[in-house]
């Protein structure tokens, strides 16, 4: 069996069990990192869920602020999410995460956890106070059950339902280094 700390990204394997695929996140740093980010959410987004007709791209892809956060299955590339502070002269205060995606074919594996967690983590270590999310509703036990909390009713996000939600970084942060 295959345990990872989501934390470092270390993998342990336990023989006798059964094998589980080793999952790691780590921030995109280079053209390929990108054009594997951009590739999955242009599958779940655009050809899968059909949320964009041609691309999700915005102009969030182009502020030097944004991080991307890429999840992998045994080594190859299987989701992404991407984060940013809100007011990016700010980064002690609100960030976002969005676009989570991971491929049809990775779903099973559980990657979104690992995924949220190194969002949550990321903005966390460089001050964030809050982190928020619109999150279709499908997922909003997901995210509850990762401390995420509802803000609000239902809204209209990118045409869809989705809900707004937040966690505290601060308290992410103290869970983190106690």
């Amino acid at each position: 069996m295959t345990t990872t700390d989501i934390t470092t990204g270390s993998a342990t394997r336990r023989t006798g069990a059964a094998t589980r695929p080793r999952l790691e996140c780590k921030l995109a740093s280079d053209d390929a990192d990108l054009a594997y980010h951009h590739a999955i959410r242009c599958s779940v987004f655009v050809l899968e869920q059909r949320v964009f007709a041609r691309s999700d791209h915005d102009i969030r892809d182009e502020d030097a602020s944004t991080m991307r956060i890429l999840g992998y299955v045994d080594g190859e590339p299987a989701g992404t999410v991407r984060l940013f502070p809100i007011d990016p002269g700010n980064p002690g205060g609100d960030w976002q995460g969005d676009r989570l995606a991971v491929l049809t074919q990775f779903r099973s594996t559980l990657l979104g956890l690992p995924l949220v967690r190194a969002a949550v983590a990321t903005a966390a270590a460089r001050g964030g106070s809050r982190m928020i999310a619109h999150v279709q509703p499908a997922n909003r036990t997901f995210f509850r059950r990762l401390g995420w909390t509802q803000v609000g009713e239902p809204e209209v996000y990118l045409g869809l339902p989705h809900l707004l939600m937040e966690i505290d970084l601060v308290a992410a942060r103290a869970v983190r280094t106690d």
